[in-house]
């Protein structure tokens, strides 16, 4: 007697791991330079199939006070109301919902939405 059993991984959640990940950013500044930078503070969840990976998700947090460009001047300023207003709004969260197979097998989020939701603000008919 014989038995084909078809096997299926099961969806996987991993944690993401703050000692050994890193989220860097680059922005141009006055389009003559580039500013560097990273968030310390990093916290999340990455599920998928690997056989399916289009059934990707990612849901990362970053702690807006970890902000560091090497220059504690500017950092201050990127806290503050200007930009994230970190006191208002102490986390910035990014959700990917689908992921493809990329080489050397690694399975990443393809599409990385903002949550607005998480900084929403509205200036429309304000004379600020």
């Amino acid at each position: 007697m014989t038995a084909t059993v078809e096997l299926s991984p099961a969806a996987t959640q991993w944690q993401i791991d703050p000692a050994h990940t890193h989220v860097e950013f680059a922005v141009k500044h006055l389009m003559i330079s580039t500013v560097k930078g990273r968030f310390g503070d990093v916290a999340g969840v990455v599920s998928g199939d690997l056989l399916n990976p289009a059934a990707a998700s990612l849901d990362v947090t970053l702690g807006v006070a970890s902000i560091d460009t090497r220059q504690e001047q500017r950092d201050a300023h990127l806290r503050s109301p200007d930009f994230f207003d970190s006191m208002k709004w102490p986390t910035i969260r990014f959700v990917g919902k689908e992921g493809e197979r990329r080489p050397p097998r690694r399975l990443l989020p393809h599409r990385r939405s903002y949550d607005p939701a998480r900084h929403a603000r509205s200036h429309a008919g304000s004379n600020e």
